[in-house]
């Protein structure tokens, strides 16, 4: 029962901070696809698959936070580069000032017990 209490809140948290992960990731430099979900992986341990990265990159798009463009390929098909946008950008920073303050806030909260 623990566990499965575990797994679900884990789900949860992934669901509502995956935007937040992305938006960071996008905002170092332009990320392809596959290049993003392996970004992903390997700096969280979050295993994130194209069924979900996609819908979230097209609602980001939708939102106004991310844009995309294709990029031609010396060999192959051309790619899909995501990048941000100007109020992509702008709201990335606030996220990241709301996550620091709530970061904060736990930690203080798990030391002082209040």
């Amino acid at each position: 029962m623990e566990n499965q209490f575990l797994e679900k809140w884990k789900s949860q948290v992934k669901k509502g901070t995956l935007s937040f992960i992305v938006l960071n990731a996008i905002s170092k430099k332009e990320l392809y696809g596959y290049e993003l979900i392996e970004m992903i992986k390997e700096a969280t341990d979050i295993e994130i698959a194209e069924g979900t990265l996609y819908p979230l990159m097209n609602r980001l798009k939708k939102d106004g936070l991310a844009t995309s463009k294709w990029v031609e390929q010396e060999s192959g098909i051309p790619r899909k580069y995501y990048l941000l946008t100007k109020e992509g950008e702008a709201t990335l920073k606030l996220m990241q000032n709301y996550w620091n303050e709530l970061d904060t806030s736990i930690k203080n909260f798990m030391q002082d017990g209040i």
